[in-house]
């Protein structure tokens, strides 16, 4: 296993009375059991089809093929889509250096632009800067009738069009959508059909903020020649003890969804800090995964991302010295002997001896222990997950024991992890505003 938890800087025994105690954990612990042996029966008759991603390769020749059409004599290559379409791909393509501070503008291969925020400034820019002839679209979305996404969309097109690239639009652009089921629209299909685009289907089974695993997140895994394979393979390392049917205390999904819930009503803010630029992307994925799943009915806990060891000169003060309402994970990687090493009179000469010989790495390693240890030397519970290493597999792991861990918890608090109606009702209302409603 390359995944390693502890909550034992969350239990009442280790940090006074802001942690968990043993006997109202282990209740709602046993509690979990109801949820595991629904996540089995699920995987085992096909309906939660996101549990059968992890064992499946059929698709995957498919998923690289259209991935090497795409990147195909492109300078850049533009993934158009919102929330679940775009975070999941993100977050994959931070191992290959994708929005790294510093280096993701130095990578190799064709650029890779996620916009996934609508913003008219900043799309309006990359179209007039992006040299057309040599860039793919990308638009994702699993109905079709994502607002931003068919904007995006949409004025794509004009500009390709107005560059007198029209009779390419169907080399130029790909789809990704779930298939037309019956009479029901699909928006995206609609608008790119006429042009002879190319789609892959969405799985209708799987929503977008559950589709990492799906071609949504390993079409620009793949792009960026990462395995995807093996982020399925981790993925089925998270899975195994539910499917194994281990008790629950050796399921670190349900471990984590037991302290979440348990710790609710005292704890109504999650804190997710990772200590690594190539999991920065991991944290938003985890705040729509959790908040979008979670909040209803009055329920859920608040997530919130953060980033060490940068965070701990904006939000580690708050952590400390702030309100009891946090519960906290620090996410670190094995990054101990790594990165430049600081020559000895280049320490003496900062007044830091005791750097000499250290590298950055070390340092990382250093703040990341001390963090949690400092947290929960204040009462602040914590959960440790330490990742010997960071790489596709781990990083499948990591990505489907919160997936599950969600869900769990959304049985836990009874409510529907798949559904967001408080969304959809915004969106129809800014469809009304912009048409005048």
């Amino acid at each position: 296993m390359a995944l390693h938890q502890s909550i034992d800087s969350a239990r009442a025994s280790r940090i006074g009375a802001q942690g968990v105690a043993e006997d109202v954990f282990a209740a709602m612990l046993a509690r979990t059991q109801t949820a595991l042996d629904a996540l089995r029966a699920q995987h085992a008759d096909g309906t939660l089809r996101l549990l059968r991603l992890p064992g499946r390769r059929d698709d995957l020749d498919g998923i690289t093929a259209a991935a090497r059409r795409l990147a195909d004599g492109a300078t850049d290559i533009v993934v158009l889509g919102t929330g679940g379409s775009s975070l999941g791909g993100q977050t994959l393509a931070q191992l290959a250096d994708y929005a790294v501070p510093g280096i993701g503008v130095l990578r190799s291969g064709p650029r890779l632009h996620f916009m996934d925020n609508l913003d008219p400034a900043s799309y309006g820019a990359l179209l007039d800067a992006l040299p057309l002839a040599t860039s793919r679209f990308v638009a994702i979305s699993k109905s079709g009738g994502t607002g931003e996404t068919l904007m995006q969309t949409a004025a794509a097109l004009a500009v390709l069009r107005q560059a007198g690239l029209e009779t390419r639009i169907g080399s130029l652009v790909m789809g990704l959508s779930e298939p037309v089921a019956g009479d029901k629209r699909n928006g995206l299909r609609g608008l790119l059909a006429p042009y002879g685009v190319p789609f892959l289907d969405h799985d209708p089974g799987v929503g977008g903020r559950f589709s990492v695993l799906t071609n949504v997140g390993l079409l620009p895994a793949a792009v960026l020649g990462l395995d995807i394979a093996g982020i399925r393979a981790g993925a089925a390392r998270a899975l195994a003890p539910v499917l194994e049917r281990k008790p629950a205390h050796d399921v670190p999904a349900a471990v984590g969804a037991a302290l979440a819930v348990v710790q609710a009503a005292t704890k109504p803010i999650s804190v997710v800090m990772a200590y690594a630029d190539r999991l920065e992307r991991f944290t938003r994925w985890y705040v729509q995964l959790w908040a979008e799943s979670l909040g209803k009915d009055g329920k859920g806990t608040t997530p919130l991302g953060a980033l060490g060891p940068v965070d701990q000169h904006s939000q580690l003060q708050l952590f400390i010295a702030g309100p009891r309402d946090k519960l906290f994970t620090v996410i670190t990687v094995d990054t101990a002997g790594r990165g430049p090493r600081i020559a000895d009179d280049l320490a003496q000469a900062c007044g830091e001896p005791g750097f000499a010989g250290k590298t950055i790495g070390d340092l990382v390693a250093a703040q990341g222990r001390a963090t949690a240890e400092t947290l929960a030397g204040n009462g602040c519970p914590v959960r440790t997950i330490h990742l010997d290493r960071l790489d596709e597999a781990s990083l499948g792991e990591l990505l489907m024991q919160f997936m599950l861990e969600t869900i769990i918890a959304a049985h836990l608090l009874g409510v529907d992890a798949f559904d967001q109606p408080a969304v959809e009702e915004g969106k129809v209302l800014a469809k009304q505003y912009l048409t005048g409603g």
